[in-house]
């Protein structure tokens, strides 16, 4: 009797460990087969010069569990399959030679390593700045705002000796203004368009002040003649003798009303492709538009031989997600002929990365990059650098 209990205690166990066996087996096959496909949904459209929004669903209506939990996460991005115009997506241009570099191998001005860090006069948080410098020692800081979130903007304006690391305070602008065009040229300090101080509504005034040597030589800011199109997170290239208004955009994230914290609501954003020139007579001159709207690139820009670069960006946000989407293209202004053109490609997209040409190489450093080479909303802050050749 013990004998025949035994042998069925055995056999269940056998049959149990079996069963088991073969539910994880199934478990593993699912498993690799969901990753091969999501896989496949990853892969770059490298001929296409259109934007295709990948389906979620597979042919055999199964749906992955990474699938499943980024569609309850994202309900707006679960979109049927669709072919989007040229103007929402990457642009054809060639793909550029060019490598990583170690972050503390390159500082794009006269030496080859980043050597210290200055801290700010202010213990408190202060963004988006507009820095600008006299290509040496002397950098101009211009508005920025208190603390994170969509606090509105400063009238500050503060000048940086990096020989000394000493702050030292500049007079203020008659208002307040949110990232407006700024730049030195003809000995003046001229600051531009931006948005007003709920961070939305754009700014058309246009003021200087004459600076040398990191001093102001002048108490107030002179009015001058104001920009055509207000609007912040623009371009501002001065290049024979000549300034130049590149992109940006009409609107911004705003304070939610009531709010402590001052969290940031969004709201309807038209981005420029307009392109702006001052004269020697004060006067704004049109120029051709860029080759697609293009946004925060106050700082991504480089002059190349006779031509203005600008590198990534933000364009029109999404027809379909509504999301925004970021730029991975590399534009070049001629300006003998002021005609645009597609030039290359980085190996992502990025907003609000920082560009400089030295020892005939291109590098850009830092900004915030795309989720992916079929997903270009914003995703990670990054701190690499990148360079490649280039040769205009």
């Amino acid at each position: 009797m013990r004998r025949a209990k035994h042998k069925t205690t055995k056999f269940v166990f056998i049959l149990v460990a079996l069963l088991g066996g073969f539910f994880i087996a199934d478990l593993l096959w699912a498993s690799s087969s969901s990753a091969s496909q999501s896989v496949a949904f990853n892969w770059a459209l490298q001929n296409s010069h259109a934007y295709i929004i990948p389906n979620v669903v597979s042919n055999n209506n199964t749906v992955s569990a990474p699938i499943k939990e980024k569609a309850k996460q994202d309900k707006k991005d679960v979109v049927p399959e669709r072919v989007l115009s040229a103007t929402f997506a990457d642009l054809p241009g060639p793909e550029l030679n060019g490598r990583k570099c170690q972050q503390h191998q390159f500082l794009v001005l006269m030496v080859q390593r980043f050597k210290s860090r200055i801290f700010f006069m202010y213990l408190l948080d202060m963004e988006p700045l507009i820095m600008y410098g006299d290509g040496w020692e002397i950098y101009y800081v211009v508005t920025g705002q208190y603390g994170p979130q969509c606090r509105g903007p400063t009238a500050c304006t503060f000048v940086l000796d990096t020989a000394t690391k000493q702050w030292q305070d500049l007079p203020p602008l008659p208002v307040p203004r949110y990232a407006p065009a700024t730049q030195l040229w003809r000995g003046r300090l001229h600051v531009m368009g931006g948005s007003k101080e709920n961070r939305h509504t754009p700014g058309l005034e246009h003021w200087s002040i004459a600076v040398k040597d990191g001093k102001a030589l002048e108490k107030d800011w002179r009015t001058e003649i104001p920009i055509p199109r207000g609007g912040p997170h623009r371009a501002c290239v001065v290049v024979n003798d000549r300034l130049y208004v590149i992109g940006g955009q009409e609107g911004d994230f705003m304070a939610k009303p009531g709010s402590p914290i001052f969290k940031c609501s969004r709201r309807n954003e038209v981005v420029y492709d307009d392109v702006y020139m001052l004269d020697g007579d004060m006067k704004w001159k049109v120029l051709p538009h860029m080759p697609k709207p293009d946004s925060h690139i106050e700082f991504a820009w480089a002059i190349v031989n006779n031509s203005i670069v600008i590198v990534g960006g933000t364009t029109e946000k999404h027809p379909v997600t509504k999301k925004m989407t970021l730029v991975g293209e590399i534009f070049q202004f001629q300006l003998d002929t002021q005609k645009w053109s597609v030039i290359g490609k980085l190996p992502y997209r990025v907003k609000t990365t920082l560009v400089g040409f030295w020892n005939g190489m291109l590098h850009f450093t830092s900004g915030q990059r795309d989720k992916g080479p079929d997903d270009p909303k914003p995703k990670k802050v990054i701190g690499e650098m990148w360079r490649t050749k280039l040769s205009l």
